[in-house]
């Protein structure tokens, strides 16, 4: 747990930079109460007691005179984290003795995955940790009996709802449970898992109506191949597991527990597939709890066997910290994330000048704007129609094609925010329409580029600037 927060709390401000999920985070959770209430009936329901949280937190800070935001949004989501470590070393605990829960809490904390998002403003380290917790319970529970069993399913059921609100993919877990859970336990656990999901079915009601928010998610051969390798090792972790080293504990040993909850809540990502893609590393994060659980107890038996066979873990352990060590001091820089909304918000105050106008494609990219709205103060944001918060959504309304179409050509330069890719892929009219129109009135005059994004800047024929 100590580690966990540790490198939790490693530069968790990233040098200041968010990247865009975050800045959705912090434009939601500071919205009134009302226009929040009224996005989540709109878009991002899946997120919404994540957001009401973290709106909370920012009141609360306001009442003592502020805070950072992003050490707001990023260290509960350390303390979730740190908080699920601590769950992975009990369950290992429980079911193969000290020393593996010890090794299995160390591997949990080191994980690159682990360490990324537990320095993210997103709900995926809650979730991670009342998923964990609800394994260690599900574990106590299945050898308890009378009144403290009954208390212990509460718990349970009551973990389970919670992490499944937070982030229904959470619901996936109950499949492990149900390969983990003995005979003995299946009707009480049963009734458990049954109430968990009548209480997440209105959100997934409700969730399914904006399915559109994962439209983004497409078939990648290598994020589908990395899942499927996790799942691979855990496996061939689990098969060299020696059976008296992890079954000492019952009524149930660490291998199913451990190995159901990497495999079936990915597994079933993977099979859903082929109707629609929806696999992502972060939404079973919780799975490589699973992971550690095994390669802890691994670990625990290698040192077990012997001066040789011990020599050989610790060298194999030393030189896995070292090949990790890049990796955990990159994911501490704006690069490890998928774009930096103060590096594209800064371009955007330097490519433009008061009364030029800005336009996004696709609009999405406004969210870059939205934590830094003094970086495009005095640029006329040519396609909206309704703010984000005004309207209800994420990222804003635009105005009608034609209407963005007669806007740009009132303007002498136009300030173009969009992908890295010279070709954005929304292929509907109003983002079509923008890039036609720069292309046939407008010439390119500079631009600026870096993580995920690019900013150039249009002009009409003669009206560049003069380069230096």
């Amino acid at each position: 747990m100590l580690l966990t927060l540790a490198l939790g709390l490693w530069d968790v401000r990233r040098g200041g930079h968010m990247w865009r999920d975050e800045a959705v985070t912090y434009d939601v959770a500071h919205r009134g109460l009302s226009d929040l209430w009224q996005t989540l009936g709109n878009v991002d329901a899946v997120h919404g007691l994540y957001y009401l949280l973290t709106y909370g937190l920012f009141r609360l800070c306001e009442l003592f005179g502020g805070a950072d935001p992003l050490l707001v949004m990023r260290v509960p989501s350390v303390l979730a984290m740190s908080t699920a470590a601590a769950g992975v070393a009990m369950i290992g605990r429980r079911l193969a003795g000290p020393r593996a829960g010890l090794f299995a809490g160390v591997v949990f904390a080191v994980v690159p995955s682990i360490q990324r998002f537990a320095q993210e403003g997103r709900s995926y380290a809650l979730v991670c940790a009342m998923v964990v917790w609800a394994t260690y319970v599900l574990v106590r529970a299945a050898s308890a009996d009378g009144r403290r069993a009954r208390r212990l399913w509460y718990w349970y059921g009551s973990l389970m709802l919670a992490s499944c609100l937070l982030h229904e993919f959470a619901v996936f877990a109950l499949p492990a449970h149900a390969l983990t859970v003995p005979r003995a336990a299946r009707r009480p656990w049963s009734i458990a898992a049954a109430v968990v999901v009548a209480g997440l079915a209105p959100l997934a009601v409700l969730s399914q109506r904006q399915k559109d928010q994962v439209g983004w998610l497409h078939f990648n051969l290598s994020v589908y191949a990395g899942a499927t390798g996790l799942c691979v090792a855990g496996a061939v972790c689990a098969a060299l597991l020696g059976r008296r080293a992890v079954d000492a504990a019952q009524p149930i040993g660490l291998r199913r527990p451990a190995l159901s909850l990497l495999v079936a809540p990915t597994l079933a990502l993977l099979l859903i597939t082929p109707v629609k893609p929806l696999y992502t590393d972060r939404y079973v994060l919780y799975g490589l709890a699973g992971l550690a659980l095994l390669l802890g107890a691994l670990l625990d038996q290698l040192t077990r066997g012997g001066r040789g066979r011990a020599a050989v873990a610790v060298v194999a352990a030393a030189a896995a910290l070292v090949a990790l060590a890049p990796m955990s001091v990159h994911l501490r820089t704006p690069e490890s994330r998928l774009d930096d909304t103060a590096a594209a918000a800064q371009a955007i105050r330097e490519t433009g000048h008061k009364g030029d106008a800005v336009l996004y494609m696709p609009l999405r990219r406004r969210i870059w704007s939205l934590p830094h709205p003094q970086d495009v103060a005095g640029l006329d944001d040519l396609a909206l129609d309704r703010r984000p918060a005004a309207s209800h959504t994420l990222y804003g309304t635009e105005v009608p094609a034609a209407v963005i179409r007669a806007r740009m050509l009132a303007q002498r330069r136009i300030v173009f925010v969009t992908d890295p890719s010279r070709d954005p892929g929304d292929r509907i009219e109003d983002e079509t329409l923008k890039r036609d129109v720069l292309k046939e009135r407008f010439q390119q005059c500079v631009t600026r580029s870096g993580r995920g994004w690019r900013v150039t800047l249009y002009a009409r024929p003669g009206h560049c600037p003069p380069t230096p």
